[in-house]
Formats: C-alpha cells, structure tokens, sequence
C-alpha cells in the first residue's frame, strides 16, 4: 500500500512538473513569437523610412513646379463648331516657360481653338486670373503659345526630352475634369510613337512621348515633368475606348515644342524646312528612310543624293523610319548646313547640303 501511494505521488510529481514545463516552453515560445513580430515592425518601418525619403523627391518635384503649371478656361466662340452640342468652354492647362526673355504660357492648340483672345482665362497657382495678351498656335503640331504679363511668374525649368529613356519615371500635372494642380506619376512607356490618329484635323508632325502616368481630359497642354522638376513634355492626347484614362497617354517632347515656340515669338508662324526627297513607304528597314524621288532645284537634288539612296543620319542623328526624318528636317532652322549620312547600293555617302524654306518650295 505504502508503495502504491508512493508510486502515486511520483506520478502526480512528474504530471506538476510536465505541465510547469510546458508553461514554460509555452511562455518562451509567446516571448518568441512577441520577439519576431518586434523585429519585423522594426524592418518594415526601416523600409518605409527608406520608401518615405524617396517619396519627398516627388513631393520636392511637385512644390518647385506647382507655381509654373496654370489651369485655363476658354470660352467657345458663338462661331465655334462645337457650341451647338453645347459645349460651351474647354477646361486645359498650361505651363509657364520663358523665351527671349519673357514668359509664356505653353498650352495645347485645342484648349484654346475655339476661342477668341477675350474669351481666354488663366488661372495661375496663386489663384491671380490673367488674359492673354496674345496667342500663337501651330496646328501641324498642337502647340499654343500665350502671351502673359504680370509680376512675380515662375517658369519651368526646361529639360532635354531627348535624354528621356523607356522606364524613366515622370509626373503629369494638369486639371482632369477640371481639378486643378493634380498629380499623376508613372513612367515613360515608349518613345517616338508616329502615326497616331488623334484629334479631329490630325498632327502632321509626330514624335510622342508615350506614359502611363495617368492622362484625362482637362491634362491637355499641362506639363510632364522628370524627378529632378524639369519639364520635358507637353501632354496632348489618350488613346482609350472611353474616352478617359487607360494607361496610355502621349506627350509633346519639350525639345520639339521649344522649337516651335521660339519661331513662334520670332517669326509669328512656324517656318520649316525641307529637303527635297520623296520616300519610299514600303521600305522595311529596321532604321533609316529610302528616297524614291527627288525634288527640282531642292537642296537634295543640289548635294546630288539620288533615288534608291537611303537616309541613315540627319545632322548627326540616326534615322528610324521617314516620318522621323520629315520631322527632324521640318524642325530644323531654315538654312542651316547640316551633313546627311547616306547608304548606296550598300555602300556608305556622306554630303552636305543647306535645308531651304518650305513655304519657298519649288512646285513639281
């Protein structure tokens, strides 16, 4: 009996010391567990501090350029086409830049073309309504400039849109739906998108910027901006089956509308130039552009370029396909010599010539 109640008490003993155990390792493991999720926090709020100071670059961005990105409103003519759909204003936006040392307010030619120069009003950041002075609009391109005058203006620092590479991040700045200053971020999709049918006339001239940043009716003559607060686009259309965002939104590159804006204040009018080649649309290179006629007495027939000659660099820059030569020669400065780069009968020419006015051409 007396070993039955000892056997008894060294099991009640051990079943003490079990579950004591077991609090233990159940504490140890709570403590664990506790531990682990600390150091997780820790980690993680060690990434979002990383996250957070690149977060202030946009913010840095968006407080350097909020004072140079306007909103615009332009009242239709009673003679605009569309005031019969009852259409009676375009909301856009605008971005203030200087050029021979005054400021201008860069915009879409479609915000403002149904309007007269009364009927403009822009809105600058501080809440200060201007009207225009003058307007200047180039329809081959889309492009408006606004003349302004009022104190304390901030232009944009301009960028070089031809350093922009696929992948790049950028911002869009402008008033979708009338929402003035919004922000938008995404990155540069592709480049050189030609071709596209986009507006009711048509762009003569493309080489868009193509970007995901989010891009909405109101966008149209706003600014897309690089993480370093340079303007290096002008945002101009979206293709979408909805007529709103979709991803897929294009820009103006500023190198190309500072050209077109500098003839503007020069000369009124863009004046460009040409060469005096007819391409070959069915040539299917990866690069460069066949020439398949030449023009009388035009500067191409002068440097002696001949048919079946294909253009592979124009004044230094690579050429892709023929709507990127017609751009670049349009673009360049009437008269300029400029050296031409050509491939004949596989093997490589190089002449020059001095580009001639467009509005000059001879006639067939």
């Amino acid at each position: 009996m007396q070993a039955s109640r000892r056997f008894l008490w060294i099991c009640a003993a051990l079943w003490c010391a079990a579950s004591a155990s077991g609090r233990l390792a159940a504490d140890d493991l709570s403590a664990g567990a506790a531990a682990a999720r600390d150091k997780l926090f820790a980690e993680l709020a060690a990434d979002v501090e990383e996250l957070e100071r690149r977060g202030n670059v946009l913010k840095r961005v968006v407080k350097l350029v909020r004072p140079s990105i306007v909103h615009i409103e332009a009242k239709r003519d009673a003679d605009g086409s569309r005031l019969a759909r009852g259409e009676a204003e375009e909301a856009g936006s605008g971005v203030i830049i200087e050029s021979h040392g005054k400021p201008y307010v860069l915009t879409n030619r479609h915000v403002i073309r149904y309007s007269t120069l009364a009927g403009i009003h822009v809105r600058l950041a501080d809440s200060r309504i201007l009207t225009p002075t003058r307007v200047w609009a180039d329809p081959a391109t889309d492009v408006a400039l606004l003349s302004i005058a009022a104190d304390d203006l901030v232009p944009a620092r301009v960028g070089d849109s031809s350093k922009m590479e696929m992948g790049d991040f950028v911002l869009a700045v402008g008033s979708p739906f009338g929402l003035s200053h919004s922000v938008s971020y995404g990155i540069i999709s592709a480049k050189g998108r030609r071709d596209l049918q986009l507006g009711d006339d048509g762009l003569q001239y493309q080489d868009f910027l193509q970007t995901d940043a989010a891009i909405n009716p109101g966008n149209s003559g706003g600014p897309l901006l690089n993480l370093r607060g340079e303007l290096i686009g002008i945002n101009t259309a979206i293709a979408s089956s909805s007529g709103a965002n979709e991803g897929v939104g294009f820009a103006i590159p500023i190198n190309m509308v500072m050209t077109i804006a500098g003839q503007l204040v020069e000369h009124g009018v863009v004046q460009r130039s040409y060469l005096g080649v007819r391409l070959d649309a069915s040539f299917a290179q990866p690069q460069g552009a066949r020439v398949s006629g030449i023009t009388r007495n035009s500067p191409a027939e002068l440097a002696r370029i001949l048919i079946g000659d294909v253009i592979v660099e124009f004044d230094g820059t690579r050429i892709e396909d023929d709507m990127h030569l017609i751009n670049l020669v349009s673009l360049t400065p009437v008269n300029k010599e400029v050296e031409v780069r050509l491939l004949r009968n596989g093997r490589p020419v190089q002449v020059r010539l001095r580009v001639a006015n467009r509005s000059q051409m001879p006639a067939e």
